[in-house]
């Protein structure tokens, strides 16, 4: 296997290149002005270890995958283009309104909770850039009033007059019936034919999502929308600077739904988070591969920090109604949780409780951390790594990006000493503890919101910094071990390169499997059967229009389903996809009390109140050859080995102590496994650091596996 694959992030653009049986890692600062000169740089340093040239690598591997967080900043910063909306007559203010709770999406508990201050979030199209249109189709896709193309052509002709750049269409019911916007979208055509005015993208609800429910279907057409320009824009870079290098195979896209697909199928709502997807999606690789049981992943890099559920037998989480930034949107993704808290969150002096304060705001990749020297003047969690000891100043991502020790003592002093009346090492270690409590306190969340105990789980720790913080972290939450998994420092990177080719359809239906009124069961199985059909079929044919053998695309089916008419639904995974008989629907509704029970507790079934779908959803896939991770759980203590002689030794500040402590430090590539080193430690890699606190035993595993595992006897803190 000869594989590329990227995870471009807010801060650092990691690769890693599998060739044949050689792993390597690497990173380089992201270029926002253009991604590619941070591909290529990190692809670079890929190929000064293959002794190889950057055409002969691209020529020669069977993909190059991206993962991209770019979608994300984007609808963070605001940066797209004019839209303009058609909706049918009498809803245009259906997006302005939100839904009553919508000024609390995308915000905290205290931030919902804040009704006096309650904002809702800048609308991504105007008010007067959403026309009605005079049409109407009933809620099982039947006319009710055809559709007036004249009114059509009048408000398109004035949206477009009005500035739009872009034309979205979300008109009511058309998830059954999509007829219409399919109308609409051929009047575009007409009226701007490309050789006119170039093309205006055109999106169309019903493509962008297949539920129903007209708020979240507008939203996700316009996110969808909003980002289509930039996201399009630099892929098609990256496309061509591919090209450039001879590559001539299609470049495939990580999508959220934990796939992946060429980017002529691939709709910019699916590319947000597809970073961290990546990563949940190596988490639960390797967690049956290496049999570790329940799994937390996080990924802490320069921006933020990921959260990612991956529970025994490598079941994911799933959002179907996500939230992305402030938006409530209808695609399925893999649940993670994203918090401010990365290498390059920037401490500043709260105010109002009088200590510091680390997060959101990130100092990114340009200017960076005040210590980069790259003309960032704020404090930020690095410069404090670096104060503290843990950082070589001299050999920071391999000696790529020299430190600067004096502008990180600058900064923190400027910012916060004063304020808080502390030393610069004081200051150091309250923007450690800070930045560790504020991401303990979002997985503690996490977990327990789910019903999880954090003991219950193993914590795995990467991204470029997750190994630097997780046992700060760790003792927050009781949870005594912790792994920083292979290649942790570009796991994201590896799970884009264990993806497999994915397309998920769904459709929104009321089908009552069982009636309680007339005690009856569902017997229309050959409108469940022609569904399910139609959903492989449109996935089937995503697959054939990207070269995929028809005899190696697989199909899975799911059903959303209630009981009666709670709001809570379930999705339960249905082994047969074909109705023919009392017990297969007998056998459907099984499935569901199993999972209804596991989720809220047994007894908590309610047939009595009927049982019914709301959605079925169909995922098709094709699977790629995947890393092989080998067993890599830690030797019993008896086998464990001595280290060799540290290669040097380093002056480190940890937070409980006021003491400082002369840390012995290795590099990684000296460890073999089984290795046993005690904590106050630090072992050093070409691409991330691994700091063993007091108290915390660090071994060694098999490919660059390293676990830490808290000591039983307490540490005495002076």
């Amino acid at each position: 296997m000869k594989r590329v694959s990227v995870d471009i992030g807010g801060t650092f653009t990691d690769c890693f290149v599998v060739w044949g049986g050689r792993y390597i890692e690497t990173k380089a600062l992201t270029t926002h002005h253009n991604l590619a000169m941070g591909f290529n740089e990190a692809l670079g340093k890929a190929c000064k270890v293959l002794d190889l040239e950057l055409e002969d690598i691209l020529q020669q591997v069977d993909s190059v995958r991206y993962a991209t967080t770019l979608g994300t900043n984007a609808l963070i910063e605001h940066k797209g283009p004019k839209i303009g909306m058609l909706v049918t007559a009498g809803y245009e203010a259906t997006v302005p309104l939100s839904r009553a709770r919508g000024y609390g999406e995308g915000l905290d508990d205290m931030g919902k909770q804040d009704l006096p201050n309650a904002q809702r979030p800048d609308p991504l199209v105007e008010a007067h850039m959403i026309r009605g249109i005079r049409e109407r189709l009933d809620f099982e896709g039947k006319l009710v009033m055809g559709l007036d193309e004249e009114d059509v052509r009048r408000q398109l002709r004035e949206l477009v007059d009005r500035g739009a750049q872009i034309i979205v269409v979300a008109l009511v019911n058309s998830v059954v019936n999509p007829a219409h916007e399919q109308r609409i979208e051929e009047i575009v055509l007409e009226e701007y034919p490309s050789h006119l005015l170039g093309a205006i993208p055109v999106i169309l609800s019903h493509q962008v999502a297949g539920r129903k429910g007209e708020y979240v279907r507008a939203t996700s057409a316009i996110v969808d929308g909003y980002l289509h320009s930039t996201m399009y824009h630099a892929l098609s870079a990256l496309e061509q600077n591919l090209r450039v290098h001879n590559y001539e195979k299609p470049m495939l896209v990580i999508h959220n739904s934990g796939g992946m697909a060429q980017l002529n199928s691939t709709d910019a709502l699916q590319t947000i988070h597809s970073g961290p997807v990546s990563g949940i999606g190596a988490s639960e690789h390797l967690s049956l591969q290496a049999e570790l049981g329940n799994v937390v992943a996080t990924d802490m890099g320069g921006t933020s920090y990921d959260i990612g559920i991956v529970v025994e037998g490598g079941i994911k989480h799933y959002d179907f109604n996500p939230v992305i930034d402030r938006w409530l949107v209808s695609v399925p993704m893999v649940h993670l949780v994203t918090l401010g808290a990365g290498g390059g969150s920037v401490a500043s002096y709260d105010r109002m409780y009088k200590t510091v304060k680390c997060g959101p705001e990130s100092a990114g990749s340009d200017p960076g951390p005040a210590c980069y020297d790259r003309g960032g003047m704020k404090p930020t969690v690095t410069d404090a790594d670096l104060l503290l000891g843990y950082l070589d100043a001299e050999n920071y991502a391999g000696g790529s990006i020299p430190l600067n020790p004096r502008r990180a003592k600058a900064a923190v002093e400027d910012a916060l000493c004063d304020d808080l009346d502390v030393t610069v090492i004081e200051a150091a270690k309250l923007i450690r503890e800070k930045v560790d409590a504020n991401m303990a306190n979002g997985l503690f969340t996490e977990l327990r919101a789910r019903g999880y105990d954090p003991t219950d789980f193993t914590m795995l720790a990467y991204g470029g910094n997750g190994p630097l913080h997780c046992c700060g972290i760790a003792q927050n939450l009781a949870i005594d071990k912790i792994l920083a998994p292979p290649l942790s420092s570009v796991f994201s990177a590896v799970g884009a390169g264990n993806m497999h080719q994915l397309h998920i359809h769904e459709k929104s239906l009321y089908m009552v499997l069982y009636d309680s009124n007339t005690r009856r069961i569902f017997s229309d199985y050959e409108r469940f059967n022609g569904i399910v059909a139609e959903l492989k079929e449109r996935g089937r044919q995503d697959l054939l229009r990207q070269g995929v053998p028809a005899d190696q695309i697989q199909h899975d089916l799911e059903l959303d389903m209630r009981y009666g008419n709670q709001l809570v639904q379930t999705t339960a995974v249905i082994p047969i996809h074909e109705l023919s008989s009392p017990s297969d629907v007998l056998q459907v509704i099984d499935q569901f009390s199993t999972d209804y029970g596991k989720r809220f507790g047994e007894g908590s079934q309610a047939p009595e109140a009927g049982i019914r779908i709301n959605t079925i959803r169909v995922s098709s896939y094709r699977r790629h050859e995947t890393v092989q991770f080998q067993n890599i759980k830690p030797l019993a203590k008896p086998e464990r080995t001595a280290p060799p002689a540290p290669s040097g030794h380093r002056t480190c500040h940890f937070v409980g102590f006021d003491q400082a402590f002369e840390t012995p430090v290795w590099a990684r590539k000296d460890l073999e496994p089984g290795v046993e080193i005690e904590g106050p430690a630090i072992v050093a890699s070409e691409v991330t650091t691994f700091l063993v606190n007091p108290g915390w035993t660090l071994v060694a595993a098999k490919q660059g596996a390293t676990w830490f595992l808290r000591n039983e006897a307490p540490v005495t803190k002076h």
